[in-house]
């Protein structure tokens, strides 16, 4: 017969093993932004060869030459640029057609939301062609609009099917209760479903930020003005043919990481708010 000794220790075994499951996936995502935290401030002659996590000796000189020599001043502002339009038009446009497609009834409603789901399944490697091509002829290649919209594009499948999912779950009493008070079906989306939507807004804006803050290939394809190149850019200076320089390059990365990590603090409790309450995946 089994005791009760018996079943506390299979408990404890059990937590014990799920804790150290998660400790080392933890580990495993934080070591190598320790490391190039670490890489950043050492030399090129010390970073392979001073393993440890903490340099002997701080060089934080390293982060203002990167600063100057990769330039990164006028594309951080570039980037900074890109990934706030892009955002804001996600969050209007998707906002909007998923309210559309939850409570709106129309012909062809079904057909342009499968429509909207199925170009979520295609790879963005393979709109570059179809992308350049059409802005080309729109003239808006090597511009920074031509790139806000391709990125806007991206970006709105999968969007529209997270705010969608979490319209579908708003009690209709709610928008009753509006519509008594004499809101439209613009104030409704406005003043009831776009507050209540706070925890889905903040994934969406995680998701796309840090999209269009890591692009690079797009970018790449469609400007020809070197003005214009996301902040990306700036970490190839570092990287040569022959050679790399690695405590900048390390430095740049750390530089370029450090606002979107900020930007998920900022807005932590409320993705977890959002994935908690099956927002996501229901």
């Amino acid at each position: 017969m089994k005791t009760i000794a018996y079943y506390k220790t299979k408990k404890v075994m059990i937590n014990l093993f799920i804790h150290l499951f998660l400790i080392t996936i933890a580990a495993s995502c934080i070591f190598p932004l320790l490391w190039m935290v670490s890489s950043s401030l050492k030399t090129q002659e010390t970073v392979f060869k001073d393993m440890s996590l903490i340099p002997h000796q701080f060089h934080f000189e390293n982060y203002l030459l990167a600063w100057k020599e990769g330039g990164f001043g006028r594309y951080a502002l570039n980037s900074i640029i890109y990934t706030a339009s892009v955002v804001i038009g996600i969050i209007i446009i998707a906002s909007l057609a998923a309210y559309a497609f939850s409570r709106l009834r129309f012909p062809g409603r079904n057909i342009l939301f499968f429509m909207f789901m199925a170009a979520m399944m295609i790879p963005i490697p393979g709109s570059f062609v179809p992308l350049y091509v059409l802005l080309s002829k729109l003239h808006l290649r090597n511009t920074a609009l031509g790139y806000i919209l391709c990125m806007v594009s991206v970006g709105l499948s999968t969007s529209i099917f997270l705010l969608k999912t979490f319209f579908d779950k708003l009690p209709r009493e709610l928008e009753d209760a509006a519509r008594i008070d004499g809101c439209s079906k613009f104030g409704i989306w406005w003043h009831v479903a776009l507050p209540l939507a706070k925890p889905v807004l903040a994934v969406v804006v995680v998701f796309n930020a840090l999209n269009v803050w890591n692009e690079y290939v797009l970018a790449l394809i469609i400007f020809e003005n070197k003005n214009l190149m996301p902040l990306q850019r700036a970490l190839m200076m570092f990287r040569g043919e022959f050679l790399t320089d690695y405590p900048l390059l390390m430095a740049g990365l750390t530089i370029t990481a450090l606002p979107i990590i900020i930007v998920y603090l900022l807005m932590q409790k409320y993705i977890v708010k959002g994935v908690t309450s099956g927002a996501l995946f229901e």
